[in-house]
């Protein structure tokens, strides 16, 4: 029998979360979040509000999936927080891939994974469990990917790119060719990383130039 589906969280990420699931055509038999059930709404987005994430430990892990519709920032760990926590109870996450991503040859997923709209991974790409590979990232050959970790919409990595646990890149950040990123590296939005990133290290795009003008000559 095919597993059912609940979606934890009913945020921005939820939202598209639950395209893709109905995009694959998955059964979702509601949604958990605490703040929706704290307020008393018993339905969001067509689905039922099953009540706060304690519900889902009304399902027997074999009869279910869940999915991490928790989004992520720099330095905020809730969605890689829910996930053990659910693991440790013995319960599965479910992996998505939207039907619009290109996945080359020899692209190998971990549990959790999360491959959202447009999103290109060439060939021989690992990524590891719970990370997300937000809209339209793109991720050249041999790239090897930690767990949870997120790639922001608009990504690029070049090829041979090595990342480590709990990075976050922001969005339309990029990462030269063989760069190596140590465990919870935060790009920030628009930066261009051209060397290893040791573990915590942080890398801010520049500030732009203020223009010239007739005045400052």
């Amino acid at each position: 029998m095919t597993r059912q589906v609940i979606l934890l969280g009913a945020g921005g990420h939820a939202k598209v979360v639950l395209d893709v699931l109905q995009l694959l055509n998955q059964t979702v038999v509601g949604v958990t979040d605490p703040q929706l059930h704290q307020q008393g709404i018993a339905e969001w987005r067509g689905l039922p509000v099953l009540g706060d994430d304690q519900a889902v430990t009304c399902y027997q892990p074999d009869q279910i999936f869940l999915a991490n519709g928790l989004g992520s920032l720099p330095g905020q760990t809730l969605r890689q927080t829910i996930y053990k926590q659910f693991k440790n109870l013995g319960y599965s996450f479910i992996t998505l891939v939207h039907p619009s991503a290109l996945i080359g040859t020899g692209v190998t997923f971990a549990e959790g994974v999360q491959i959202m709209a447009g999103s290109i991974l060439q060939p021989d790409t690992y990524i590891g469990e719970n990370t997300l590979i937000n809209t339209g990232a793109q991720l050249d050959h041999d790239c090897s990917i930690g767990k949870h970790c997120h790639l922001a919409p608009g990504v690029i990595l070049c090829g041979n790119v090595t990342m480590e646990d709990t990075c976050h890149l922001g969005p339309a950040s990029c990462v030269t060719q063989g760069c190596h990123l140590g465990q919870g590296s935060i790009l920030g939005a628009g930066s261009t990383l051209l060397k290893n990133l040791p573990a915590g290290g942080k890398l801010l795009a520049a500030k732009p130039q203020s223009p010239v003008t007739r005045s400052s000559l």
